[in-house]
């Protein structure tokens, strides 16, 4: 009998997994009530906003409306367009290739694209990969020819790939500004160009690539690419844009993102609590899994490699000073003991912070569905008051770690 018992309880608590449940996990702590008083005071239709400390997302929140005039309340899980913060995900895939031995980082145009070198303007061939990331490879800011450029290469026959190449075709014919490498020009169709060499030398698009090598990995599963609501819904936090003196929602369709030619350069869209994530993974810089490059190449991406000279009318999300790395940039400010890791994005009707302090992994994600001056004052007043409050606060426990960071 007494046997018969031990075989009992080896049955219920050993061999069919029968274990004592673990103490539920910690939440984030909300950040709506703070978030609230900045929707009237910046005329925001929504607003969402999340701290991360060693991969944990110490509080989040999510406040407004998808649609202003409406009362359709966001989510924590609400896709918001993140606009050129993209860049460090095109950034990413390329030290993906140089770790592969695919590209070097002074892999140039004219190796890539041998086929094309004789037509290129001989200041484009010499002009490297890591060039077009940091944006000192002369390409311009985008301006009306680079616009009607991107239409014409639109109208080209064939999948996005076929598209690049025949905009990376074009970049090639053109005048750079002088002395590439040289001089920092915030350029969307130089980070174009740089999907296009990731096109050439993996075999797949970009759009498969930034899916397939980073957001499936990391498990980001809001993320996506074009307008962050389906067309024809309103499924997500729509875009906004002030029109004739009102507050305008823009759709998904053809006017409710930039051109997906320019994906490279920006138009993925994801949850507040997937940006959270990816801005605690890069914070760590390899101290977590997953492994998609050394330590050392996430520490390359962030480091500054060019003094950004100070513009005071740069569009919001548009680098306006500071140093530029790889995909990202690096910005003093007055609240900050010290310049923090920090980029920016917008496609003019949304927009998107990113803030990374590695020496303490910590970092700060915000997200507005309205572009323009005010949505940018609202941000940078905003990361000011989490940082003060969140940035020497300690993780609760490794624990709260799965389901801080949402399903």
């Amino acid at each position: 009998m007494h046997g018969m018992k031990k075989l009992l309880v080896a049955v219920l608590f050993g061999a069919i997994g029968f274990v004592a449940p673990r103490p539920a996990a910690a939440q984030p702590r909300s950040l709506d009530s703070m978030l609230q008083p900045y929707l009237s005071k910046y005329e925001l239709p929504a607003l969402a906003a999340a701290v991360v400390k060693e991969g944990v997302i110490l509080s989040a929140g999510a406040v407004g409306t998808r649609r202003v005039g409406t009362q359709e309340p966001v989510t924590l899980h609400d896709r918001f367009h993140i606009g050129s913060d993209t860049k460090a995900f095109t950034a990413l895939l390329v030290a993906m290739m140089v770790e592969e031995g695919k590209l070097r980082w002074n892999s140039s145009a004219a190796e890539v694209f041998p086929e094309l070198a004789e037509k290129m303007n001989p200041a484009c061939r010499p002009v490297t990969i890591e060039q077009l990331l940091s944006h000192t490879s002369g390409t311009p800011t985008d301006n009306e020819d680079i616009m009607k450029l991107y239409v014409e290469a639109m109208l080209q026959d064939g999948n996005l790939d076929e598209m690049r190449y025949f905009l990376t075709s074009q970049w090639s014919r053109r005048s750079l500004e002088p002395d590439p490498g040289t001089k920092f020009s915030y350029s969307n169709l130089g980070y174009s160009v740089a999907g296009a060499v990731l096109e050439r030398v993996s075999g797949k698009t970009w759009d498969e690539l930034i899916r397939e090598r980073i957001f499936v990995p990391l498990g980001l599963k809001t993320a996506g690419l074009g307008p962050q609501s389906s067309l024809g819904k309103v499924d997500a936090p729509l875009g906004h844009s002030f029109v004739g003196g009102k507050v305008k929602a823009f759709l998904a369709g053809p006017n409710g993102d930039g051109p997906a030619i320019i994906g490279p350069a920006g138009i993925a869209h994801m949850s507040i609590m997937d940006f959270a994530k990816w801005a605690g993974w890069n914070a760590g810089q390899g101290k977590r899994k997953p492994v998609l490059v050394k330590p050392e190449m996430i520490r390359k991406l962030h480091t500054p490699v060019i003094d950004m000279p100070e513009k005071k009318d740069a569009a919001p999300g548009t680098p306006a000073r500071g140093r530029y790395g790889l995909g990202w940039g690096e910005l003093p400010e007055r609240w900050a003991p010290y310049p923090l890791i920090y980029h920016g994005g917008s496609n003019g009707m949304n927009l998107a912070h990113i803030w990374l302090d590695p020496g303490h992994d910590f970092a700060m994600v915000l997200a507005t569905n309205v572009g323009g001056l005010k949505a940018n004052q609202a941000l940078l007043s905003l990361v000011a008051e989490l940082y003060a409050r969140f940035s020497k606060m300690k993780a609760e426990s490794r624990e709260a770690e799965g389901s801080a960071h949402g399903p």
